[in-house]
């Protein structure tokens, strides 16, 4: 072994007029260099000589001749390649078994390009954009409707639905009043602003009272005990001449027996049996 490259560093020949490989400074003559270090070729399994181009893909070596498409056999050299399952395919190929259909414009996404993904289907970058606006949706919010999708505030514009007490947008939930949209928060009554939704409650004027609140101000007074008659759930009343009873209020003045569905006198605001009365 010498320090020059004058012998092979591994079998001592001399390399005078011979062709020769360096690794780590040292010279070796061909057959030691291919002996020891080719490396063995991923498809015909042979050693790829030093006089042979090496081309290398995740660890894995090819001869330049060897280096193709495993279905159409086309060379891969200094093309565009794709790998599924560690075979190595041409573009075309891979396409025509592995890529995505684009869920807009039906084509073909190609391998190496960036493809967006919603609810289980593919589309290019450039036409996953809100339907209205066609902007680029990316990764913003985005909401679909009808299978187009379309970016919130062009949403909102088309097709959200405005609260009727605060005009803003109604994104989730909601209540129906008087065919309009409120937002639950936004519905509450209108003298006290106590919460409405999920509650009883009763309608004047358009506005939606808590029982306690039109009870106090709208619902009719009993003639006989003052009290409100609370219209919740269709309370039955007794109206006469303008005058109402709760129903169990409804009695003779004098001996209080019901008048509920009996014949009965008046007396200036009294109201009698006919037996108190004709007496």
């Amino acid at each position: 072994m010498t320090s020059s490259h004058t012998d092979c560093h591994f079998c001592l020949q001399s390399l005078h007029g011979r062709k020769y490989a360096l690794r780590d400074e040292n010279a070796y003559c061909v057959p030691c260099y291919d002996s020891l270090y080719a490396n063995p070729c991923e498809e015909c399994k042979q050693p790829i000589e030093c006089s042979s181009k090496d081309l290398a893909y995740k660890g894995r070596h090819w001869h330049e001749r060897c280096f193709r498409c495993a279905k159409c056999s086309r060379s891969l050299v200094e093309k565009p390649f794709a790998a599924k399952d560690e075979v190595l395919l041409c573009t075309e190929c891979y396409s025509d078994e592995y890529s995505s259909k684009c869920f807009h414009c039906q084509k073909t996404i190609m391998p190496g390009s960036r493809k967006m993904e919603f609810k289980g289907s593919s589309w290019h970058e450039s036409c996953f954009v809100c339907q209205y606006c066609q902007q680029p949706l990316g990764t913003k919010p985005l909401i679909t409707k009808d299978n187009e999708n379309y970016c919130v505030p062009c949403f909102e514009k088309q097709f959200a639905h405005h609260c009727y007490a605060c005009k803003k947008v109604i994104t989730s939930g909601g209540v129906a009043y008087h065919d309009q949209p409120w937002h639950k928060e936004c519905f509450v009554c209108a003298v006290c602003n106590t919460q409405l939704s999920g509650q009883r409650f009763i309608s004047k004027d358009e506005y939606p009272y808590c029982v306690d609140c039109f009870s106090k101000f709208h619902a009719k007074k009993c003639a006989a005990c003052k009290k409100p008659i609370a219209a919740l759930g269709g309370a039955k009343y007794i109206s006469f001449e303008e005058r109402q009873w709760h129903r169990e209020c409804f009695t003779c003045v004098k001996c209080s027996v019901s008048l509920v569905g009996q014949e009965f006198l008046t007396r200036q605001d009294d109201i009698l049996c006919h037996k108190c009365g004709s007496a």
